[in-house]
């Protein structure tokens, strides 16, 4: 996890020093994805072997989507950063359909942090932010636990200091 400054879009501010998840994340990534796609993939061939050659086709396709999807996690993990700013957290995402996020810190209710038994395994977690709007949620995957700790702690008492009207 480091500090990144390269530009990345059109919309991005100016002067935005980002800061990176884990390498991790593409990690955990692809095991999901294996998980996901490469269970039905065995499962498939299994039945192809057993039932009708037929079942090869379905495979065959879930493993070229396999593919393509893998060749990309890498990219899309280096797309993520987050940048605190004096009155609001920005989270930007994406590849070929970018986003940005801005949270003012006074409309954030609450922040979680967790993590399942894969993050765990690999030493990362996730940031949660909660607002009043449900559409207006964000989060920040692929964080080291100490700084995804650090970034709640920090976030919850810039939240509370704007809402305090400091």
């Amino acid at each position: 996890m480091g500090a990144m400054t390269e530009p990345t879009g059109l919309f991005d501010p100016d002067g935005i020093v980002w800061q990176r998840v884990s390498g991790r994340l593409v990690t955990a990534r692809l095991i999901s994805l294996g998980i996901g796609i490469g269970l039905p993939v065995v499962v498939l061939a299994v039945l192809a072997v057993l039932l009708t050659p037929w079942l090869w086709l379905p495979a065959a396709v879930l493993l070229v989507i396999g593919v393509a999807c893998a060749s990309v996690i890498a990219r899309q993990v280096h797309a993520i950063g987050y940048a605190e700013r004096a009155d609001d957290l920005l989270i930007r995402k994406g590849v070929l359909f970018r986003s940005l996020v801005v949270v003012p810190y006074g409309r954030m209710q609450f922040v979680d942090v967790s993590a399942g038994p894969l993050a765990r395994a690999l030493g990362i977690a996730s940031v949660q932010l909660h607002t009043a709007s449900p559409t207006t949620d964000a989060s920040i995957d692929g964080l080291e636990p100490g700084e995804a700790a650090r970034l709640r702690d920090r976030l919850a008492s810039r939240g509370e200091a704007q809402l305090a009207g400091l």
